[in-house]
């Protein structure tokens, strides 16, 4: 029978070492998860249109530390109607990531709205790593649409009655004073 030499503890400390050295491979000091989030959008704006609510905003370019992103992987659309809480509605995907040209500005149109309700609306940007950044300025209205008005035979409007209307944005601020009268 041959005996097996076994290793000395000088050489298992050595190899120990060497592979303490070695490591997993990370050649750098790990990231905090707050730096690694995209940056916070700022520019969410809420349009009226003939079918819903339109949303846009600007794609974000860099994480919250500064560095320039390349992971972007889509946005998360909250919405709040009235008092209530935010809650998400839809996933908007980005799929450019390997193109050379990007898309820089985004858009939803919120086509489940209804006339005379007052909706908020954030945006959430994320990473493939999963990074969520913070929730985007909010953007408010209140949705009002009107019906067009019935149409004759031919798809013009019946004689007698009023343009089509479209959605408008009722807005909440006071009526201005009143002029003085003029004598």
């Amino acid at each position: 029978m041959k005996h097996i030499k076994l290793a000395t503890p000088a050489v298992l400390a050595t190899l120990f070492a060497v592979s303490m050295v070695a490591g997993c491979g990370v050649k750098s000091m790990p990231i905090p998860p707050e730096a690694a989030r995209p940056q916070q959008i700022l520019d969410l704006e809420a349009l009226p249109e003939r079918h819903g609510i339109q949303l846009t905003w600007t794609r974000p370019q860099r994480y919250a530390s500064g560095q320039s992103m390349k992971d972007l992987s889509g946005f998360t659309v909250m919405r709040a109607e009235d008092q209530e809480q935010y809650q998400p509605i839809v996933e908007v995907p980005v799929t450019d990531q390997e193109r050379i040209q990007i898309v820089t500005r985004f858009s939803y149109t919120d086509n489940t709205v209804e006339s005379g309700h007052d909706y908020r609306y954030e945006v959430v940007a994320y990473t493939t790593g999963g990074y969520k950044s913070l929730p985007s300025n909010e953007a408010e209205l209140q949705y009002v649409h009107t019906l067009p008005p019935p149409q004759g035979a031919q798809g013009n409007p019946t004689p007698g009655t009023a343009p089509p209307l479209t959605p408008m944005l009722e807005n909440h601020l006071p009526p201005p004073a009143p002029l003085p009268p003029s004598h």
